[in-house]
């Protein structure tokens, strides 16, 4: 099975030896039997078409769904367009954000702030520890959309329209090392500095970021109505 991942961001210039994000998602789903290729959208780089992957994957980015960026409306289209194909996606942090902006959701920057590091989610009847990284928030939910995933802080942590596309908030990408290097790069002077000391404090703490990329595996896998044709 073919993911196409769409890049919507870089990581920092020092944070560059872990590779651009698609090849944070290659490592997290390694050994699940996807070839994966990636399209770096937020530099204008877009797949000729929805059916060049049997599903999709949309990273997470400095950038708000809601900002005038030149490559925004065209991956909102691409969004619509791979949902009516029947293509599964996938969206974490800001693909969660911009799949529910396209599908006819609100994002904002949420009031109360900012949500960083490790952090409880309730999903499927437990409590999953993913890292989080972010203060924009899916405010209104698109019509349709089921919730999945929830937090104290954040009531639509996680989405899923029919079965389609699966999406959610935290960073399972993200390991306790890349978390540090966003405090120590991104966080100074933007996080306030008692959430980053927290996050600071449970980056030996054990993650769920496994059993979630497990989650994503099978939602790809898993068998769906066949695809329109024509």
């Amino acid at each position: 099975m073919k993911i196409g991942i769409l890049i919507t961001g870089h990581p920092p210039e020092n944070m560059m030896e872990g590779g651009s994000y698609d090849q944070y998602f290659e490592r997290l789903l390694e050994g699940q039997g996807f070839d994966m290729q990636g399209w770096a959208v937020v530099d204008g780089i877009f797949p000729e078409s929805v059916t060049d992957a049997d599903g999709w994957l949309i990273t997470g980015s400095k950038h708000g769904a809601y900002e005038p960026h030149d490559w925004i409306p065209p991956l909102e289209d691409f969004i619509r367009e791979a949902y009516a194909a029947g293509r599964p996606m996938i969206g974490v942090c800001f693909g969660h954000q911009i799949i529910a902006q396209a599908m006819g959701g609100r994002v904002e920057k949420f009031d109360k702030g900012w949500s960083v590091g490790l952090t409880e989610y309730q999903m499927d009847g437990r409590t999953y520890a993913i890292n989080a990284w972010h203060q924009d928030q899916v405010v209104q939910r698109p019509e349709g959309a089921k919730v999945i995933a929830q937090s104290d802080f954040c009531e639509n942590a996680g989405l899923l329209y029919g079965d389609r596309i699966w999406t959610i908030q935290p960073h399972p990408e993200y390991d306790s090392t890349f978390i540090k290097g966003l405090i120590e790069t991104r966080g100074s002077g933007v996080v306030p500095d008692d959430l980053l000391a927290r996050a600071m404090s449970k980056l030996e703490q054990p993650s769920d970021r496994m059993d979630v990329a497990n989650k994503m595996a099978a939602f790809f896998k898993k068998e769906r109505a066949a695809w329109p044709t024509g």
